[in-house]
């Protein structure tokens, strides 16, 4: 059961989520291209980004005009509500770009702080995954759950690079050091899906350097309520310094080997 407020904001995300997923997927311009970069001249941003993000807070601001938003293309206010949306609204743009499936949208709702509600529209997968804290998470009606915890040396592990090509080394060092004691590793292009999809049982562990709130907000609470341990280095909460999400027994040897080969610094 979730209380009026948490009902409230979980069916906004769920409807915004989708709208912005359906211009996204059936919008998409045949001569895409990037209309500004960020970190890197590799960081890109389309105008479908910007699009879909204007639709998104569009949409909260006509329902809740008193909350707070922080959006990846610079939606920005403080609110008097104690509700804040956290937007990314083009996780993935570069696969976006290039046409390939994986990417998504990530909403997530803040209640004085701490997350309540999380959707993440995966539209190229026709799956959406949505989360309330201590409620359980769920893609399209069904319930999710991690795997069981492998050996570390049996797991599956995502991850991802930063676009500024100094950072990209170290992580490939990282990389480097940490592939023989795992199954393998994979790459997708968006944090949201590779969180969801720990919670999912598809992954048997995440890690990544250099994420923004927008790109793990929705995802962390979804692989948490799908039975996942989430965290950064040792003792701390999933943050920029470094995001690790995996099943107890694949979190913990995980986390020690990437505070060992310096996964949290450049």
């Amino acid at each position: 059961m979730t209380d009026p407020l948490t009902s409230e904001l979980l069916e906004l995300a769920l409807e915004a989520a989708r709208r912005a997923g359906a211009l996204l997927r059936d919008g998409r311009p045949a001569d895409l291209g990037v209309a500004a970069t960020k970190s890197s001249p590799i960081d890109v941003v389309t105008e479908m980004d910007i699009a879909a993000e204007k639709l998104i807070t569009g949409f909260l601001a006509e329902h809740r005009p008193d909350d707070g938003v922080l959006g990846e293309e610079g939606a920005s206010s403080e609110g008097t509500s104690g509700v804040r949306w956290v937007i990314a609204p083009l996780d993935g743009t570069v696969n976006y770009l290039y046409g390939l499936p994986t990417w998504a949208v990530s909403i997530a709702a803040e209640l004085r702080g701490e997350t309540v509600v999380g959707v993440v529209e995966a539209p190229m997968r026709g799956e959406t995954y949505q989360a309330v804290r201590g409620g359980g998470a769920y893609a399209n009606g069904t319930a999710l759950r991690v795997r069981p915890a492998p050996p570390l040396d049996q797991a599956l592990v995502s991850t991802g690079f930063n676009y500024v090509a100094t950072v990209r080394s170290h992580q490939a060092d990282v990389v480097q050091r940490l592939i023989p004691r795992l199954r393998d590793i994979r790459r997708s292009g968006s944090a949201a899906i590779d969180l969801c999809d720990v919670g999912a049982g598809r992954l048997d562990g995440y890690y990544e350097r250099g994420l923004s709130p927008w790109d793990l907000a929705a995802g962390d609470l979804i692989a948490r309520e799908a039975g996942a341990v989430t965290g950064g280095r040792p003792g701390e909460r999933p943050s920029g310094e470094l995001t690790i999400a995996a099943p107890a027994g694949v979190f913990e040897p995980l986390q020690a080997l990437l505070e060992e080969f310096g996964a949290w610094h450049d």
